[in-house]
This record gives structure tokens, C-alpha cells and sequence, in this order.
């Protein structure tokens, strides 16, 4: 048990290859141009909406379709049904979001330039859990969004939960909610970094599973 210890422990010390390291890199872009795309969209159409009302929730804002007039219809709507208004302060979870993305691109730039493997399994845990945490966030809002109706609305609804992926009929109207190439952007970072991590476990593994040459000491005493 204590040999395994050790070799795992020595394993963790490992410098990366320098084709992770480049790999990190390049990991780095698409971390990037999160920051320019939406990473959700949440969509609705009804009868008095045939060409629909969307609106899109980047990591530091939400924006709508018609230079953010759909925002104010579909404020208008959830007015009648006695849902809260969707604006920045009720997503104020958005405001952390910049800096945990920063923060993983501070900690990627330095893993590929001075990290072992150590560093880049401390990565894949801080980035795994920074995106379960936001996605966790994301709907949690949702369901306050959909249960914490005001009772005094014009129209009664059953508390709901809004769509999470995929389309959802609720009254008269059908909404729809899909990630969008922000979270395609995450999704190739994240799965980089596993790759690059299993890259390693698996050079690992053979290395341990090579037969060690055998000492001059043994090669002597075989000898005589």
C-alpha cells in the first residue's frame, strides 16, 4: 500500500508534456469567447407571439431580441401571472460569473507554464465544480421563478417549473430553453481538460506497467 502511495504521489509531481502544456494554451480561447456569446437562451411562442419572444443570459448580462424589447414583453406577460421581473438585479448570480472564468484562465496560463500534474488535477476539480455550481445557480433560479408567484395575479397558475432544456407548454404559451456557443465554448474547455488529464494517467499507467530493466547488481550476481 505504501509503494502505491508513493508511486502515486510521484505520478502528481510530474511535469506536463509540453504538448499538454501547448494544448493548455490553445484551452484558453474558447474560455475567451465565453465571455462574448450567450450561454443560454430561453425562448416562447403563442398565438398573439407567432414569431416568438427570446431572451439570452450571458456570463455578465441577459439581453433580448429586438434590442431588448422582448425583455419588457415578456416582463409584461410574467406580470399577469405574477412571476418576478426578469432583470439584472434578479440575476445578480451573473456578477460572479466573470471572475470565476478569469480565474480559471489565470489558473490554465499557469498550469501550462509551470504546472505538474498536480496543478492540472486541481484544475479539473476547481473548473468541474465552478461549472455544476452555475448550472446548479441557473436553475435554482428557474424553480424560485416558477413557485414564488404573486397570489393577487390577474391570472392563477399553478407553481411551475420554467423549461430547462428542451420545451415546456405552460398556459397558452410553449417556451423552449437551450444552451447556445457560450456553453459550447465551456464544454470544449472543460473536455480538453479531461483529455489532457486522461493523457496523462494513461502514459502513467504503461510507464508502471513497463518492465524495469534489471540492476548491475542483479545482472552480476545472475552472472557468477
Amino acid at each position: 500500500m505504501r509503494l502505491a502511495l508513493d508511486k502515486f504521489y510521484a505520478f502528481l509531481d510530474r511535469p506536463l508534456f509540453m504538448r499538454s502544456r501547448l494544448l493548455l494554451l490553445l484551452l484558453v480561447v474558447p474560455l475567451a469567447l465565453t465571455m462574448t456569446q450567450p450561454l443560454w437562451r430561453i425562448a416562447m411562442t403563442a398565438p398573439q407571439y407567432p414569431d416568438g419572444l427570446y431572451l439570452e443570459i450571458y456570463a455578465h448580462k441577459i439581453d433580448g431580441g429586438n434590442h431588448g424589447q422582448h425583455i419588457n414583453e415578456i416582463n409584461t406577460l410574467n406580470h399577469y401571472i405574477g412571476m418576478h421581473k426578469i432583470d439584472r438585479a434578479e440575476l445578480s448570480d451573473l456578477d460572479w460569473l466573470p471572475f470565476a472564468l478569469g480565474l480559471l484562465i489565470l489558473l490554465t496560463l499557469r498550469c501550462a507554464a509551470i504546472g505538474n500534474v498536480r496543478a492540472l488535477v486541481d484544475l479539473v476539480v476547481v473548473g468541474g465544480y465552478i461549472g455544476a455550481f452555475a448550472f446548479g445557480r441557473f436553475v435554482y433560479k428557474l424553480y424560485v421563478f416558477g413557485h414564488n408567484l404573486d397570489p393577487s395575479a390577474p391570472i392563477k397558475l399553478e407553481p411551475f417549473t420554467p423549461a430547462i432544456f428542451g420545451t415546456k407548454r405552460i398556459a397558452n404559451f410553449t417556451t423552449s430553453s437551450n444552451p447556445q456557443l457560450g456553453s459550447v465554448y465551456i464544454g470544449i474547455f472543460f473536455v480538453g481538460l479531461v483529455g489532457v488529464l486522461l493523457w496523462h494517467l494513461i502514459a502513467g499507467r504503461r510507464e508502471a506497467m513497463r518492465p524495469t530493466a534489471p540492476s548491475a547488481a542483479s545482472a552480476l550476481g545472475s552472472a557468477s
